[in-house]
C-alpha cells in the first residue's frame, strides 16, 4: 500500500511490525505519516516513518496501516 505525507491512518500491525518493533504503537491506533529530514521518504521500501499525537513514535511498515475514515 502507497501512504501519504501529512495523512492518518489507523495503525493494524501486519507479522513484520509484531515481530519486530520500531514504534510504540498499539492496534488501532491513529498516526499520521510524516517525513522527518535527513530520512527517505514515506513508502521506501515498503516503510515509513510515523508520529502519534504530534510526537514522533518511529518507523512501520506501510502494509499496517489503513486509511482513516
Amino acid at each position: 500500500m502507497k501512504v501519504r505525507k501529512n495523512s492518518f491512518y489507523v495503525f493494524n500491525p501486519v507479522l513484520m511490525d509484531r515481530i519486530h518493533k520500531c514504534a510504540d504503537l498499539q492496534p488501532g491506533d491513529i498516526v499520521k505519516v510524516i517525513h522527518p529530514n535527513g530520512c527517505p521518504p514515506p513508502n521506501t521500501m515498503g516503510q515509513c516513518h510515523v508520529e502519534k499525537d504530534g510526537k514522533f513514535v518511529g518507523m512501520v511498515s506501510t502494509a499496517s496501516l489503513s486509511k482513516h475514515p
